[in-house]
């Protein structure tokens, strides 16, 4: 049975119940009665297991957590309102002002602005990297380094990271590597490769339909002996340790980011969510496979197509080695100018022009005119951002549909 099989079993199972409802209960309620206030006392101190106030979780959403844990191999797991929202809660449960973080390779537009806006204005600072500039990369580590943080797939420059190897220089610093996988859940197991937490948009390829704005942060346990998270790096983390044990980074989360940020799920939107996981298996290999069909009849035909199932592709032999499982939805082509862009995007029948990824429908979307508008000419270019650069996300469509119709598009 392969891996994609297996989560098939699991997943099915893990949604539905046994017995009373099928499908999971939404629980629509902003607030929960606590009773007594001994029960309200044991409530907001831990001892006591039941719902708080939704902000801080949700019956529905605890559902969710577990499968989602359960996917990665975590000790836990927060779901949050987005994917943006489970990347600041995952960064601002270990950072504080004079914190460093190291970003490495492609970034998504959102989390660029985050790190390089946002948290500046904090005084949180980033150094940015390429995936294989390892020497820089270990020589930027102070004292004051609490994350490197990397995604699995370069969006939109689809350069592949070496994700065992960055882990094992966050390892032996002592930094905690955050990997963000939502290109690639199932295809990718970061915390096997030796991540700390992982994140996600759950509104991409988990949900799958665009029906559900998620997010998700998955943490490991912290180990009962030596762990980077008990060294003096994190020493905020004590009291959660000695309360919490192996499952620490949780409760951190909780109260460090979810309780005072607010990005908290929605039940409805975890319940969609779920609805999207017992499906994930079947569609992310059919989806992975016309990937890699569309791009090489693409590419034979002339087009200026990035994605590391080419030979051309500088990290062909890691996608080989790495990534037997393919690395998600993308690949963009590059049509030269904007105004050819905007031509094939004109001109194309079957993609849906968004910025979503992971649908079930193709996406498309001319990158330098939309989320990368105000970046200015170094940024984008370190991010792999050209005039006439296209991202698309294959949906579920007939590869040889997607192939014909970019094939019109583009002349």
């Amino acid at each position: 049975m392969n891996k994609f099989d297996n989560f098939c079993t699991a997943f099915v199972q893990s949604v539905g119940n046994k017995e009373g409802a099928i499908s999971p209960a939404i629980t629509s309620s902003a607030s929960f009665g606590y009773g007594s206030p001994e029960t309200a006392e044991g409530i907001f101190n831990g001892s006591v297991k039941k719902p708080l106030y939704s902000r801080m979780g949700n019956p529905t959403t605890a559902k969710l957590e577990s499968i989602m844990a359960q996917m990665d191999g975590g000790v836990g797991a927060v779901a949050t309102s987005s994917g943006m929202g489970a990347t600041t809660l995952a960064c601002m449960s270990l950072l504080a002002a004079g914190d460093e973080i190291i970003s490495i390779g492609g970034l998504f537009g959102g989390t660029y602005s985050l790190f390089n806006e946002t948290l500046s204005r904090f005084n949180i600072s980033t150094s940015f990297f390429d995936v294989d500039e390892f020497e820089k990369i270990e020589n930027a580590i102070t004292d004051n380094t609490k994350i490197i943080f990397l995604e699995s797939v370069g969006n939109p420059n689809m350069r592949l990271p070496d994700i065992k190897r960055i882990a094992a220089i966050a390892d032996k610093h002592g930094v905690a590597l955050i990997v963000d996988n939502t290109i690639t859940p199932l295809s990718i197991a970061p915390l096997e490769l030796g991540a700390d937490i992982v994140v996600y948009s759950t509104t991409k390829i988990i949900a799958g339909n665009s029906s559900a704005l998620g997010g998700c942060s998955i943490f490991r346990a912290i180990n009962e002996g030596d762990d980077k998270f008990k060294t003096k790096r994190y020493s905020f983390l004590a009291k959660f340790i000695k309360g919490a044990g192996k499952m620490a980074l949780i409760p951190n989360a909780k109260k460090r980011a979810l309780r005072d940020f607010g990005m908290s799920a929605n039940a409805h939107a975890s319940y969609q969510t779920m609805l999207g996981l017992e499906t994930l298996p079947l569609r992310l290999p059919r989806v992975v496979q016309s990937v890699e069909t569309i791009v090489k009849a693409l590419d034979a035909q002339g087009l200026n197509i990035n994605h590391p199932v080419l030979a051309s592709h500088p990290h062909h032999t890691r996608y080989k080695e790495h990534f037997q499982n393919g690395c998600g939805t993308l690949f963009t082509i590059d049509m030269g100018t904007q105004e050819r862009a905007y031509d094939f995007l004109r001109k194309t029948k079957l993609a849906t022009i968004t910025a979503n990824i992971g649908d079930s429908r193709t996406l498309a979307l001319h990158m330098a005119s939309t989320i990368y508008s105000d970046f200015n000419v170094e940024t984008r270019k370190f991010l792999g951002i050209t005039d006439g650069l296209i991202r698309i996300s294959i949906g579920l469509e007939n590869p040889q549909d997607i192939i014909d119709d970019f094939t019109k598009a583009a002349q």
